[in-house]
């Protein structure tokens, strides 16, 4: 199993990529999969422009700082297009029986999630009003109750929200059919009844093999509490939201069936299904 991990964070610090890489570690012990039979290789594509062949099996594509439209015309972004127009056409070969290699599998998150929706023309890219910084509920759809990423999960689930853009639905091409698959919403934000304003979508299945996430189902509770801890962090949580909202954040990440249980099930969940998709493909 050959893992491609692109990094999506432009050279600025994060927590993502350093937990994504810790979730693969630890599935991999938890599986008992030593290495070569599982790994990877991280791609730092906004910065360097590195990006991906279509030679791994599964594809892990990282959150990231700014704007989802600043790349729009550069290299690094027509790259990762072409790699998602790439893994579809193969999938869809490969159900054709006129490609003879198995089935990719991606999961995108946050900032990629954005990106793939352009890509896609799936709902409408837009700022928020206002950023979202915590640990939100999160919401299944019918249909995201019945998704094998979800397993286990109850619903609401708890994850790390961070953005200043979101996906709504209101748009025509919202249903239209990308190869390979028909677009399903599986998650929308929490219900704020006393705000006036749609519910942005929080995961979808673009194909059966390709998923996404406007949050970070790679977060845990000990990187959260240590990013929250520093004193820049610090201030700019209590100065936007509140030092109640700060104090809020804290406390939630002592419950292990909030941030640690989303944490330990849903990327291991996308593994999982891949892995075994992967197997089952075998001659």
């Amino acid at each position: 199993m050959r893992i491609a991990v692109i990094d999506m964070n432009n050279g600025a610090p994060n927590l993502g990529l350093g937990a994504i890489r810790e979730t693969l570690k630890c599935y991999a012990r938890s599986r008992d999969i030593g290495h070569p039979a599982l790994s990877y290789d991280v791609f730092d594509l906004r910065t360097k422009g590195e990006c991906p062949d279509l030679g791994y099996d599964i594809y892990i594509s990282s959150g990231g700082p700014g704007d989802p439209f600043e790349g729009a015309g550069m290299r690094w972004e027509q790259d990762f297009f072409d790699l998602l127009e790439g893994i579809v056409q193969h999938n869809q070969r490969t159900d054709e029986g006129t490609s003879s290699g198995q089935k990719k599998y991606v999961l995108l998150i946050c900032h990629s999630f954005q990106l793939a929706c352009r890509k896609f023309g799936f709902g409408i890219v837009c700022r928020r009003r206002s950023t979202a910084f915590g640990i939100f509920p999160v919401s299944m759809t019918s249909e995201g109750r019945e998704d094998e990423l979800f397993a286990e999960l109850p619903d609401p689930f708890f994850a790390v929200d961070s953005r200043d853009w979101q996906v709504l639905t209101t748009k025509n091409g919202l249903a239209e059919q990308i190869s390979g698959g028909q677009p399903r919403i599986l998650a929308l934000e929490k219900e704020r009844p006393h705000v006036d304003l749609e519910r942005c979508i929080m995961a979808v299945r673009f194909t059966p093999e390709i998923a996404g996430t406007q949050f970070h189902p790679e977060a845990g509770a000990a990187g959260m509490r240590s990013y929250l801890l520093q004193d820049e962090k610090r201030r700019l949580v209590t100065e936007n939201h509140g030092i109640a909202k700060y104090q809020e954040m804290l406390d939630s990440l002592d419950d292990p069936r909030k941030l640690e249980l989303t944490q330990s099930l849903l990327l291991p969940n996308f593994l999982d299904n891949a892995l075994n998709a992967l197997q089952e493909a075998e001659p």
